[in-house]
Formats: C-alpha cells, structure tokens, sequence
C-alpha cells in the first residue's frame, strides 16, 4: 500500500504530495512540529501535543485559525487521526509539521498568506526490552542550548542545533548527546529530556534551564508525584548527573530510557536502576488505561 499523508486539508499519495519551494519552514526553518506515538491506534496524550503546539505557535505569531481556535484544534486532532487510518497503523510514529506556508523570497512572514500543514506516520518498531535493561550511552556536546532564547522551550523546524548534537554522539559511538546551557548547567538531550536520581530523589532541569517542556517529561513528573516521590525541577550541575544513583531520559517515542553510561563511565550500576523501572511500568500503564 501507498504511503498516505496529510497535506493541506487532504489525505494524498506520499508520491503525489506537493511542497512550495517558497514555504518559509523550507527556506528559514519558520516552523513547528510535533512528535507523537500511537498505541493501537490510540495516540498517546494527543490533546497535550496539540496544547503545546498551540502555545508554541503564539509565542512566534502563527495565529492562523487552525492553530488558534478550538475548531482548528479539533481539525488537526482529526486530521492525525485520520492519517494513522489511511496507513492502516495501530502502533506508529506520526509528525505533525506546521510551517508559516508560501511567501516572499526574502525572511518576511506577513508575505505567507497561509500555513502549511503536514502530517506523516509510520510504522513503529519499539526497541527490544534488552535495550531498556542495559540503557542508553550519552556523551557531553560541545554545543550549548541558550537558555534565554524562546527557541529552547519550542520545537521548532529549526533543528539543526540537534542534529549536529546526535552527530557529534554517533561519531563517539554513543545514543545520545547530553547539551549544557551557557550557564553550565545540565539541559537535555538532543531529542530528549533527562532526568536523575540522587538521594532517592528524582531530579530534573528546570524550563529555566532552557529545556523543552516535553509530554512525557510531564508525565513522569505525575507519576512521580502521584506515588509520593520527591521531585526537583531546578539547576542541574553536571557532576550531579555523573554522580547520580541512575539516571534517564524521555521523549514520546522511546518513553523512559535509562542512561547508564556518561561519557565513557557507568552512571550508577551501569545498568538501569530499581526506580527508573518502576516509573517506566507506571508510564505504561497509563498508556494501557488510555489505550482502553
């Protein structure tokens, strides 16, 4: 079967889809996007994708009514939707990408008369539950997130601050790449929230620290709170996190990964920690209860 996407307010071809070499998330990364995972063919927290979406959007002038009123709001939860049925998907990835749409050749918005509006998903294909009991290795990235730029707290087509991160990470033979903020202090990783545990206590950067505030980042955050475990969203120092009891990382797709290694040395055990499990299965039994 052909792969089927949404472009626009119509389901197409993946062959016959059409993008302006003039749209402006091409030409200046004027964009947003979000990542979300279905469970058979439920997708998981799809409101609170669609809420951060739209206060994204604000915060850099997309207002066009899709992104504005309930009734866009409900468009595009129909529209994902939609697109996880035309690909006859049950457990997927999909991407919803909004750009500002056609306009001037020159980095002027008022000249894009509408958004562009794309939605993708694929099958997804978990990694196996030995990955998740050996953990994730990370390296530290000689990029740093600003932490005053809005930037840091979007997710924003603007990606290659990321990329270059995931690289860097991938030459080193490491998953994942940990960023510092200018300050110094711990931020994220390249596509991925992090958090530790110290003293029994489960810490993570503040948004102040210049981090996305991801959907399962939240999540956890209520999982933790709901079982009366001591959270901390705050100043991360670095050796915080090499010297933690455990440690991970998260992001809708790979849900909670344990980090167990840091820059060539184990975090913890080395292996993935007692509490990190339990929040992990907590997780998926939300997902299981929302699933129903």
């Amino acid at each position: 079967m052909a792969e089927i996407i949404y472009l626009n307010g119509r389901l197409v071809p993946r062959s016959k889809a059409k993008l302006s070499p003039f749209d402006h998330g091409f030409l200046y990364g004027y964009g947003l996007f979000e990542t979300m995972r279905a469970y058979d063919e439920h997708i998981f927290r799809l409101d609170r994708h669609l809420a951060r979406l739209r206060c994204s959007a604000e915060s850099i002038g997309l207002t066009h009514n899709i992104l504005s009123t309930d009734e866009g709001k409900q468009s595009l939860k129909v529209a994902c939707l939609a697109t996880l049925e035309a690909n006859k998907l049950k457990d997927a990835r999909l991407r919803l990408t909004i750009s500002a749409g056609e306009g001037g050749m020159t980095p002027d918005p008022s000249t894009c008369s509408s958004p562009t509006v794309l939605i993708t998903a694929r099958t997804l294909f978990p990694l196996p539950p030995e990955k998740y009991e050996s953990g994730f290795k990370a390296a530290l990235s000689s990029l740093h997130r600003n932490s005053q730029s809005p930037l840091s707290r979007l997710k924003s087509t603007c990606y290659l601050e990321n990329i270059l991160a995931r690289m860097e990470a991938r030459a080193a033979g490491c998953d994942e790449a940990i960023l510092l903020n200018e300050q110094g202090y711990l931020a994220e990783g390249s596509t991925a929230n992090v958090f530790l545990v110290s003293n029994g206590e489960l810490i993570t950067p503040s948004f102040e620290s210049g981090v996305l505030p991801g959907i399962t980042r939240e999540a956890v955050l209520e999982i933790a709170r709901a079982s009366n475990i001591e959270t901390q969203e705050r100043q991360v120092e670095l050796k915080e996190l090499i010297e933690a009891e455990e440690a991970f990382i998260t992001n809708s797709i790979l849900e909670l990964m344990p980090l167990t290694w840091f820059e060539g040395k184990p975090i913890g055990s080395g292996k993935a920690g007692q509490l990190t499990k339990e929040l992990l299965a907590s997780y998926r039994k939300i997902v299981d209860e929302a699933v129903k």
